[in-house]
């Protein structure tokens, strides 16, 4: 048996050998971005419905876990779409909530800017299925990020001119590569326009789709939690240097 894993951090990892082991399986991985030298082990057995286990991290401390079966999010009827909500006040905060202490973001002139490395930052509201434009701009070098209800990453870096990786420019980070980098150079303003029905998405980036009505497998590390069958928030990768975002626009389901 083999496998993939997503932690708390970081992204999807294979697992090369999912190992029998009395009534229960186990397997390791090489740590990634967790704090700690050694390996990410995990042990595990079904019970019930359920899966329940123990995970001892690179750093060897340990944490018990109980898994449930992923929702499928198959949605049965096309949706009816409400009317586009602004998600961006012209001079403040209003309706976002920094993810820590701390707080880097600012509004000003309908900017919404991060000068820095810092906490991320959520919307208060919570949504299920919706459509979402979002306008951002970055210097050289930089790396952000858009969450989908807070669990799917499209990623946001510095990547004109590179070849389409799931960890690139509009991927959904560590599961869906675009068709093409649609990437600007740094220190323009740029597009995103993106769908997301249940577990499918598509990507419009700076005008061209990149990702056409493809499903998403699961969550992305630094998702808020895995309850994927829940509504979540918009959020914003505000931890990897300087962004700037403006004209955010979601039009929500019914």
């Amino acid at each position: 048996m083999v496998g993939r894993i997503v932690g708390i951090v970081g992204s999807v990892r294979p697992i090369s050998q999912i190992i029998p082991d009395g009534d229960s399986l186990r397997f390791a991985v090489p740590h990634q971005w967790e704090a700690g030298d050694g390996d990410l082990r995990v042990v595990f057995r079904r019970r019930g419905e359920t899966l329940v286990g123990r995970m001892t991290f690179p750093d060897n401390t340990t944490r018990e876990w109980v898994g449930v079966r992923a929702p499928r999010l198959f949605r049965a009827n096309p949706p009816q779409w409400a009317a586009p909500i602004k998600l961006l006040d012209a001079n403040d905060l209003n309706g976002w909530q920094p993810m820590g202490a701390n707080n880097q973001w600012t509004v000003k002139n309908g900017v919404l800017t991060s000068p820095k490395s810092g906490v991320n930052l959520r919307t208060a509201r919570t949504f299920n299925d919706f459509k979402l434009h979002v306008e951002f701009r970055y210097p050289k070098e930089s790396n952000s990020g858009v969450y989908l209800r807070g669990r799917h990453e499209v990623q946001i870096e510095d990547d004109y001119g590179r070849e389409p990786y799931s960890h690139r420019f509009s991927g959904i980070y560590g599961f869906i590569a675009p068709t093409e980098i649609a990437a600007l150079p740094a220190g323009q303003w740029q597009t995103y326009d993106i769908t997301l029905i249940g577990r499918m998405v598509t990507v419009v980036a700076n005008g061209k789709q990149v990702i056409c009505n493809r499903e998403i497998p699961g969550i992305t590390g630094g998702a808020i939690d895995s309850n994927e069958g829940s509504p979540g928030p918009i959020y914003l990768q505000g931890d990897h240097g300087p962004v700037e975002y403006r004209n955010i626009v979601i039009t929500p389901t019914r």
